[in-house]
């Protein structure tokens, strides 16, 4: 039997010259969540000015909505510490909401009609309209009951001794961040090939308030719950399937992952081509415009990917730009729910298993993925989005149809000797206990998060909507029982402040009308 690459980068990963080059891996997490009224009901309000402006404060902001909260941790090498992060920050936030709570699952609260949910708002600036408006351009084209989902984005980034030892042992002479950004491309197909496994562990997203349909048919067969709540027997994640957060109009766009000059000129393209679908949309050079432009992406960042190469940009710099100057830094993972059983939305245990895969993923070999083959991923995705905990499931790999425990077994054998690695690395045991424990989720389906969410609400007969907001309450107990950690309340009222002086100085800045600026940002 040949060694498998993977095989041959763990042996020489650990000798003991080379054991601690994976040592600092760097993490973030952007957790949404909307903001709810006692009785679970979609907050009305605007953006709390306690908590500061959306525009500035770094840690507390506004994803679509005014109601969607978002919180953004700074990076750390330590995974507790970033989850003590999110709790002050959440802690916090409760402390200064007059008697809201934050909805503890991704598919949105009961929600009447979509004209309920208030754009989010960041100022009279040029900057911060080109943000509303952005927001009014998702609400004309997909509506905004999709842009209310919530979920948790997951960002890590390698340390510089790990890609220098995996140069070295691949014998690469060139460029450190060119090496960099292939390798960090290579864990993007494979996430891609594989990312049905994450959704089939982590997804927690069966059910859903009948309301999120307002009237609509599907071809889903759901079955009824409560007084309103709608599931899917076996599903796992609706909030990555067809009725999540999607865009069906994207479906052309040939963004690829083989190289980064192909993958930004694929998103490159896609923000340039106008789209049949949206030009009776008014744009920003009409006087009440629906929609910044009519291009089948606004921005860059309307692409919907479960996976993002990411760069820091700097000041007025726009996504692609920052990797072609310089290379991929970090990738951005969008494909979790919100953990309704983590008031953090995302616990530790999770963490390490995303530490573990994403370095199989990285280390293991990684083809050239042609569109067909990531055309085939979606449809996995999709058939372990609507019917993951189906025991006959079956998926495709290759030209091959195999059923998902097999494919899952397979994959955790490999994690297996990931976590064994990482474990001698840094000199603990829970990567390998993490991976011996989710391998058993594989042959029983109801110890994955979405198994256990419809077990709590079959048993309890309970309206999904009323098991969340019981959730809410609870974690609100618990956070302001919470200790802070990391920060304290006074730094975090200063960070507040600091952010309206912040978005003060941007609007008196402005010179420019907001049609000149907006012609300045395309023509760059």
């Amino acid at each position: 039997m040949t060694c498998t690459q993977l095989q041959q980068r763990l042996s020489a990963l650990s000798a003991p010259s080379e054991l601690a080059a994976i040592v600092g891996i760097q993490r973030g997490i952007e957790r949404e969540a909307l903001r709810t009224n006692k009785k679970g009901g979609l907050s009305t309000r605007p953006h709390p000015v306690a908590i500061g402006c959306a525009l500035t404060n770094s840690m507390i902001t506004t994803d679509f909505s005014e109601a969607l909260l978002e919180f953004i941790t700074p990076v750390s090498d330590d995974a507790t510490q970033t989850l003590a992060q999110l709790r002050d920050l959440q802690k916090f936030t409760l402390s200064q909401l007059d008697d809201e709570l934050l909805w503890p699952v991704s598919m949105p609260c009961y929600i009447k009609s979509q004209d309920e949910i208030p754009l989010a708002q960041f100022g009279s600036s040029n900057i911060g309209r080109m943000k509303t408006l952005y927001r009014e351009g998702l609400k004309n084209r997909y509506g905004s009951m999709m842009q209310a989902i919530a979920g948790v984005h997951f960002n890590i980034s390698f340390p510089e001794s790990l890609w220098q030892s995996l140069q070295r042992q691949a014998g690469d002479n060139g460029d450190l961040q060119s090496f960099i950004s292939n390798g960090y491309l290579g864990l993007i197909r494979n996430f891609k090939r594989e990312l049905w496994l994450i959704s089939y562990l982590f997804g927690a997203s069966p059910a859903l308030c009948q309301s999120f349909l307002e009237g609509r048919t599907t071809d889903l067969p759901f079955k009824p719950l409560g007084k309103g709540s709608l599931y899917l027997e076996h599903g796992t994640a609706l909030r990555l399937g067809d009725l999540g957060y999607t865009n069906s109009a994207q479906s052309s766009l040939r963004v690829m992952y083989n190289s980064l000059d192909e993958y930004v000129e694929g998103l490159k393209k896609a923000i340039s081509l106008r789209s049949d679908l949206y030009q009776h949309l008014d744009d920003y050079h009409a006087p009440t415009p629906q929609q910044l432009n009519k291009n089948i992406l606004q921005i860059e960042n309307e692409f919907y990917s479960p996976i993002r190469p990411k760069r820091n940009a700097r000041s007025g710099e726009k996504p692609t730009e920052a990797l072609t100057r310089g290379g991929i830094e970090y990738i951005e993972i969008r494909a979790l729910d919100v953990n309704p059983f983590a008031d953090t939305g995302i616990d530790l245990q999770q963490i390490h298993f995303l530490d573990v895969f994403l370095t199989y993923c990285l280390l293991k070999d990684s083809p050239l993925m042609s569109w067909d083959e990531q055309m085939q991923s979606q449809v996995n995705l999709r058939r372990v989005v609507n019917a993951g905990r189906d025991p006959e499931l079956t998926l495709t790999r290759g030209e091959q149809s195999i059923y998902l425990k097999q494919w899952a077994d397979e994959i955790f054998a490999q994690l297996h000797a990931v976590a064994e690695y990482m474990d001698q690395a840094y000199g603990v045991d829970y990567y390998s206990a993490t991976i011996d424990d989710m391998a058993t989720w594989v042959s029983a389906p109801d110890k994955t998060i979405s198994g256990r969410y419809m077990t709590q609400l079959l048993q309890s007969n309970l309206d999904n909507g009323t098991f969340a907001l019981s959730l809410a309450q609870q974690y609100q107990d618990q956070h302001a029982c919470w200790q802070y950690e990391c920060f304290d309340e006074a730094y975090l009222k200063e960070k507040a402040q600091q952010s309206i002086v912040e978005q003060k100085h941007i609007e008196e800045a402005d010179t420019q009308s907001f049609e000149a600026f907006l012609d300045a940002y395309f023509q760059a």
